[in-house]
This record gives C-alpha cells, structure tokens and sequence, in this order.
C-alpha cells in the first residue's frame, strides 16, 4: 500500500467515525395537534437498542398508545408520519404472533397533571446511517402519541385512537 492509498484509507476511516458518533444521539420535540411544545424524547444508541428518555407536559391524563412512525413529518393531524416504523414487515402488537413492529413501544401512562417522563429501551431501533431497522433513511420517522391506550393486538395500530403529539426524530 502506497502513501496515498494510506492517507485515502485514513481519511475514510475518519469519516465514517464521525459518522458513527454523530448517529449516537438524536431527539424528537413533541408538538400537538395546534403546534404548542410539550417536551422532548432524547434518544442514544446503546448495544442493545435505543434508549428513549422523555419528558412530556400538556397532554390529557390516562393511557396512550406511543409509537415510532414511518415518516418523519408531523402535520397536523399528523397522518402524514403515515403508519408505524415496520421495516420488517411484522404485524401489531406485543401479543401478535408474527409482531411486532419495530416501531410498537409501550403505552405512555399521563398524571393527573398532564405529565410523563419515561426512560425505555427500544431494541428494535438503531440511529447509525444505513443500519437494519436506522431511523434516518429518506423520509425519517417520528413519534406519536395517540388518544387511546395500544391495546397490543390490533393490526395495524393497536386500536389507539387518533393522534395528539407528534415529534420528527433528528439527529444531533
């Protein structure tokens, strides 16, 4: 190898470095349905999935179903985040034998006081470029809350009701 092969092969290397440290992180801003800001999910890539840790305000009390969806627009009513992040082609829900989707996570439990925070590990997902089941192809993806709890079997949505927030996922 030549001097110029090394140096090409250096510079490659740290390229796709930093590349690699810059897929390490990411974070979503969650807006409702009329643009208001209700908080932030932080998301780190971990050996064993993505790590999401959020804190939400303003939303209604109860359970909601949280998903990661396909698309990374949220225009309200958001339908243009289209359906869940699948990029297995799995069907819904925990419970579904040929589940779940990549994308399903577990329901938000909101206080009385409109408040969440949550810490989960999500190990269907990886923030690196170009990774089985990466979060930044070419059209991004985005979370959703909905109205209604995931009752974990519906194909394709878990039955969850409109939605109520949504977040693009951008890298950081």
């Amino acid at each position: 190898m030549g001097k110029r092969d090394l140096v090409a092969a250096l510079v490659a290397l740290c390229a796709a470095a930093g590349t690699a440290q810059a897929a390490e992180t990411a974070r979503a801003t969650m807006v409702d349905v009329q643009g208001r800001p209700l908080g932030a999910i932080e998301l780190r890539q971990t050996p064993q999935g993505v790590l999401l840790s959020g804190r939400l305000a303003g939303l209604p009390p109860g359970p909601h179903a949280f998903h990661l969806h396909a698309v990374g627009k949220c225009e309200p009513p958001f339908a243009t985040a289209e359906g869940h992040f699948n990029p297995g082609g799995r069907k819904h829900g925990y419970f579904a034998a040929e589940g779940a989707h990549a994308g399903d996570l577990p329901n938000l439990h909101v206080a009385a006081s409109g408040e969440v925070s949550f810490d989960l590990l999500a190990p269907g997902l990886n923030l690196a470029a170009g990774a089985a089941n990466g979060l930044f192809d070419a059209d991004g993806s985005a979370f959703i809350v909905h109205a209604g709890a995931d009752d974990y079997r519906s194909d394709p949505a878990g039955n969850a009701g409109g939605r109520i927030a949504c977040g693009v996922v951008r890298g950081e």
